[in-house]
């Protein structure tokens, strides 16, 4: 009984020490997150949050934030990319997550297509073709906005619409988003117009233009510097006449209906691959995947101003916003 006793406190002593080993193996690993854009910009700042919670105490996390949604000059995005690469080499990750387009377009594809350090990506818009993924080292989760969902909802307001106007800021991502918003137009058979400002006065000439229209689909204000919230939510009060939808969350404070991602998402998917491979799975073993999350959202302050009827279906199921809010 005696020598079972010791055989057994030994036994335990031995799982206790692998059990150490183990974490601290895993502590030791390194983590790298390159974000495309900045911080205080919400997409960025919730997958970063995302990320930052599921790999707590399981590796060590370093940031690169490349500010290409600020900053969009071909001289800049290319150097902020080689100090992404540099740091990439000098500190030598066991990961690296690459999230939203820039990363992957300046970074993963031109300096670490097929290399021995694996990526995992997140935040692509629509689709991979232009950056030829997948690679051997990378896997990750495509962007995909519920337009076909939006435009459903659309129906169910105002009838079956012929005209819609799309405003977005003069960004990548937004000029990806409306190439797709203009396939599903077409298959709806809706005539799509569109205006990218860089500006707020411009924007603010595009809104009331698009009061012309059956709808307005706003994209982004990221992107548009002198960007004043209180003052586009007052004129927006006084010019609304038309539906308006949106994609995305931080827009609802703008717009009546929001069919919106949900960026945590794509930062806790990332997040769960990046911690598969540093188990031993092989990035190639892990298939792409697009998002599958949604919510659902209506703005009451902004509807109020208008005459348009939201079916009471949709407002049972929909979260509300109001003003600045969220």
């Amino acid at each position: 009984m005696i020598f079972k006793y010791y055989q057994t406190k030994k036994l335990h002593f031995f799982l206790l020490f692998l059990l150490l080993l183990f974490s601290e193996w895993v502590i030791a690993a390194r983590c790298l997150y390159i974000s495309s854009y900045h911080k205080g910009y919400e997409w960025s700042d919730r997958i970063e949050q995302a990320i930052r919670d599921e790999l707590k105490g399981k590796c060590e996390l370093k940031q690169f934030d490349m500010d290409t949604k600020r900053n969009r000059s071909d001289t800049y995005i290319k150097k902020v990319a080689l100090e992404a690469k540099i740091l990439v080499e000098t500190w030598q990750p066991d990961v690296v997550i690459v999230s939203d387009d820039n990363a992957s377009r300046y970074v993963l594809k031109p300096y670490f297509k097929d290399h021995a350090i694996p990526f995992v990506f997140c935040g692509i818009n629509w689709t991979v073709d232009a950056y030829g993924f997948p690679y051997k080292n990378s896997t990750g989760m495509v962007e995909v906005a519920p337009i076909v969902g939006l435009f459903d909802k659309v129906n169910s307001i105002i009838g079956k619409p012929d005209t819609a106007f799309f405003i977005g800021s003069n960004t990548l991502t937004d000029k990806k988003n409306l190439i797709r918003l203009e396939q599903e137009a077409i298959n709806a058979n809706i005539k799509l117009e569109s205006g990218f400002a860089n500006t707020m006065s411009e924007w603010l000439g595009f809104y009331q233009q698009a009061q012309n229209y059956d709808f307005v689909i706003m994209s982004n204000y990221f992107g548009i510097a002198d960007w004043d919230p209180l003052l586009i939510q007052n004129k927006i009060k006084q010019l609304t006449e038309k539906l308006s939808v949106t994609n995305q969350r931080w827009m609802m404070p703008y717009v009546i209906l929001g069919l919106t991602k949900i960026p945590e998402e794509q930062g806790e998917w990332a997040a769960k691959v990046a911690l598969a491979i540093l188990d031993g799975m092989k990035p190639s073993e892990i298939p792409i995947v697009a998002n599958r999350k949604w919510e659902l959202w209506i703005n009451k302050e902004i509807l109020n101003k208008t005459n348009i009827k939201i079916p009471r279906t949709l407002l049972k199921k929909a979260k509300k916003s109001c003003g600045l809010s969220l």
